[in-house]
């Protein structure tokens, strides 16, 4: 299987009006920042927006984009081994944003962390409870040998089990009627 294209923040900027965008961040990171236009259809919840994504591909080319290329490489996959094509934005909104493109919030909405730093409070969180812990019961300090351990892996991988978590806790998930709507607008 080919790689996905992938487009450049400018590249992308000068298409965007012929691109269906796709932003498969938390709903979270998504009120924080998203590109204009852009559908939010968190990773995890991908499968369940195949025949949606499958009919917007079929009108025109599809655009997935994440945080910073990594989530959105992976959606290109998955949607690649079920026949849809689509580019992924290299550098993702990190780098539209650096590049000076503009991104819409939610009106009336309160900005909830990025992934990124929602991962650093709870491995650190739990380093430093180890480490305290650990001068009481030394098993303790196993607990932050294993994040550190994770966090290793997670650099080499280019993966975050722990993202994977935070990510399923409530205030990363999408209210049913807003991915019922986006779902929707996708294949209307």
């Amino acid at each position: 299987m080919a790689p996905s294209p992938a487009l450049t923040a400018d590249q992308a900027h000068a298409r965007l009006h012929e691109l269906t965008v796709i932003d498969v961040r938390t709903p979270g990171e998504y009120a924080s920042g998203h590109l204009p236009g852009a559908h939010n259809i968190p990773l995890d919840h991908l499968d369940v927006a195949l025949p949606a994504l499958k009919t917007a591909a079929d009108r025109g080319d599809l655009l997935i984009v994440c945080a910073s290329g990594a989530r959105s490489a992976q959606a290109c996959r998955r949607l690649a081994e079920q026949g849809i094509t689509a580019a992924t934005l290299d550098g993702g909104t990190s780098a539209w944003t650096q590049f000076g493109h503009d991104t819409h919030r939610p009106a009336g909405t309160r900005t909830p962390w990025a992934m990124d730093r929602q991962v650093r409070l709870a491995a650190g969180s739990l380093v430093l409870t180890g480490l305290v812990a650990g001068q009481r019961w030394n098993a303790a300090r196993w607990l932050s040998a294993g994040v550190a351990g994770g966090l290793v892996f997670s650099a080499l991988t280019d993966t975050c089990g722990m993202a994977k978590l935070l990510a399923k806790l409530p205030h990363n998930q999408p209210r049913a009627t807003d991915l019922e709507d986006t779902l929707a607008a996708l294949a209307g």
